[in-house]
């Protein structure tokens, strides 16, 4: 059965040769490159104990230096678990995704078309570069030029020029044999449908050839030198060469130029990579025209785990990666990743390098953002979350986009990530109100030094029960900073007495501490050390049973939820109770003394909870609580068992 062109090259692409083979073999990971995908290992193919077994990742290609074994996936599957070429090819198109094509009779005839199509190509290539330097190209030439561009680069990217004759290219290629059908068919020249003469596609046009993985040109791209053209830029039409949805710009050069060190950039057009890869950014690649697609996705992922996407500085740039972003989620696992560097309004990469030069565009990169960044931005842009059905609104909408994630490790991560940006939000959303015994104040933070001197924690005075539940709360979580990301929801709408204590859980949120060592070390540096030994002074911190177990991360969430629990129903009380005591003495009855009287009973219920729980409750060595009674009663059982020896 022979296969239609360009299908292996496609598939080749798409399969990562180092997860093929390390199936099989174990990896010298010391002299392996991973993040290059240049990887060694002991020869599965003849016995050794060195690793002379290499892998290229990214040229689809292994070598053996010991018994010089060679191929690609296909060779390597069908060498080591014995299988046909077809069966190999069917194995490796499973695992990519791809559906194999139908029994074709006529293969070999499309093969042999696809061979001279691209020879069609070749030549034009070669027509265009030798038009651009005649006197008929001298404008074009200036343009390069004007733009940049150097000798030296239009050589590399084979830079052409298309003059205004309506057959120049038709002529000259039909006297060196080419058949007018093939031009066609190449997408070089059109056929009228008025039933006139073929003519040329290309006409008074900055030719840019289009190569795929394998170097080949399979297309071209062209920029008007007439500023009235209908037509800015123009792209070759869809051929047996040419699917625009599969191919990238650049791409057999950005794949060769990848290194540990450099990342692969995702441009909007051919300019943009041809002013990189001069600048010495040289592993920039563009779409052709179009969106990008999930092929180009996923072939940008087989070159490099994190791709850089380089936006315009523009609402149509911000609509692009949103599009992307949609493209992407369902996509994303453990090790497919997406950046995205944000140009300054009004630029692109090319306007960057101009301007600020190489370094400009460095920094910018060095700036990229994360995708849930990005999906945060588009969900918040222009909203106003000032009631609940608007937060649940935002929070519905994150969700449904989360659910598009498959891997449910990632799905995870990206939710736990959500959720902080949300707390960080809100907590920061001006006018917040605290409701205390009636009164209400603006939360307004001042600087960290004089938040720290105006604290409680910082000056000795009498803790109230509220502010001493606060203290097990914050220290809870300095002493197991793990549950900070886990408590955020509960958190979020929460207001301390005391603004140091959102000071400190700012600090927790943004410097993501493991240890308490790590978060003490923080918060001392900013809020100073005294007040940490405030905090852990206080008695009821001492005993809180969380504090004993650090790595306990569940006993750390249920105390502070239970604490936050306290705190919510006595400030809710207090606010039921200031209420009822402020009416007029007509609006007194019935009903407001009972109000009074049950407010009353559960502030004193809510104020002293932990005196009556030791009257039920023991604490136990792990931190459980265990009923007084049913303990007592286990050890009253215990004291009446009698043990006796048994005679033979």
């Amino acid at each position: 059965m022979s296969l239609p062109p360009g299908f292996l090259d496609e598939l080749r692409s798409r399969v990562s040769l180092t997860s093929v083979i390390g199936r099989k073999i174990q990896w010298d990971l010391r002299k392996s490159n991973q993040r290059k995908g240049d990887m060694w290992a002991p020869c599965p193919f003849h016995q050794e104990k060195t690793a002379s077994f290499h892998v290229q990742d990214r040229e689809s290609y292994y070598y053996c230096f010991g018994c010089h074994a060679k191929g690609d996936a296909i060779t390597f599957l069908r060498e080591v678990e014995n299988l046909s070429f077809m069966e190999a090819v069917e194995a490796l198109a499973g695992e990519a995704g791809m559906t194999m094509p139908e029994r074709d009779p006529r293969m070999q005839q499309k093969i042999d078309k696809f061979t001279t199509l691209s020879e069609v190509m070749e030549k034009a290539v070669r027509y265009f570069q030798i038009m651009l330097k005649s006197q008929s190209g001298q404008d074009t030439l200036a343009y390069l030029e004007k733009r940049g561009l150097s000798k030296e680069t239009q050589t590399l990217f084979d830079l052409g020029f298309a003059t205004n004759a309506r057959q120049g290219l038709l002529t000259v290629l039909t006297e060196q044999g080419v058949r007018t059908e093939h031009l066609i068919e190449c997408g070089l020249c059109i056929n009228p449908d008025d039933g006139g003469a073929p003519y040329d596609r290309f006409r008074n046009r900055a030719m840019f050839p289009i190569r795929d993985g394998r170097g080949r040109c399979i297309a071209f791209g062209a920029r008007a030198m007439d500023d009235s053209a209908n037509a800015k830029y123009l792209n070759s039409p869809e051929t047996v060469l040419f699917d625009k949805g599969k191919s990238l710009y650049n791409i057999r050069r950005a794949r060769s130029a990848l290194s540990k060190d450099q990342k692969l950039i995702v441009v909007e057009g051919y300019m943009d990579v041809i002013a990189l890869s001069q600048a010495g950014f040289s592993t920039a690649v563009a779409p052709l025209g179009t969106a990008i697609t999930q092929d180009q996705l996923l072939m940008m992922w087989s070159l490099h785990p994190e791709p850089v996407v380089a936006l315009d500085g523009d609402t149509a740039g911000l609509r692009a990666a949103y599009r992307l972003i949609e493209l992407t989620l369902p996509l994303l696992e453990t090790g497919r990743a997406l950046r995205f560097a944000l140009m300054p309004k009004g630029q692109d990469p090319d306007d960057v390098i101009r301007t600020d030069g190489p370094n400009g565009f460095q920094t910018l990169l060095d700036q990229a953002i994360p995708m849930v960044d990005l999906m945060w931005r588009h969900a918040i842009d222009g909203q106003n979350f000032d009631s609940p059905e608007r937060k649940s609104a935002l929070e519905k909408t994150l969700q449904i986009k989360m659910n598009l994630i498959k891997d449910v490790g990632l799905r995870r991560n990206y939710e736990r990530a959500l959720r902080q940006k949300r707390w960080e939000f809100f907590r920061s959303q001006p006018n917040k109100k605290k409701y205390l015994n009636g009164q209400s104040r603006i939360n307004q933070r001042s600087s960290a030094t004089q938040m720290a001197k105006s604290s409680s924690l910082a000056v000795r005075d009498v803790f109230s029960a509220d502010k001493l539940r606060e203290a097990v709360i914050i220290a809870a979580l300095i002493n197991c900073p793990k549950a900070v990301s886990m408590m955020l929801d509960d958190l979020q709408d929460f207001e301390f007495y005391d603004v140091i204590y959102d000071e400190i859980l700012r600090i927790l949120c943004q410097f993501k501490p493991v240890q308490r060592e790590d978060a003490e070390d923080k918060i001392s540096e900013v809020l100073g050390r005294e007040v940490l030994d405030r905090l852990w002074s206080e008695n009821l911190v001492k005993v809180a049973p969380c504090i004993k177990q650090p790595q306990n991360v569940d006993m750390t969430c249920l105390t502070v939820k239970g604490e936050l629990i306290k705190l919510s129903n006595a400030r809710g009380l207090q606010a039921e109770l200031a209420e009822v005591t402020q009416a007029s003495d007509q609006e007194i009855d019935d009903t407001n003394i009972w109000r009074i009287t049950r407010a009353a009973e559960a502030e004193r219920k809510t104020v002293l909870p932990d005196s009556e729980d030791k009257i039920i409750y023991d604490t136990a060595s792990n931190g459980a609580r265990v009923s007084r009674s049913e303990k007592d009663g286990f050890e009253k059982v215990l004291l009446e068992i009698a043990f006796s020896k048994k005679k033979k």
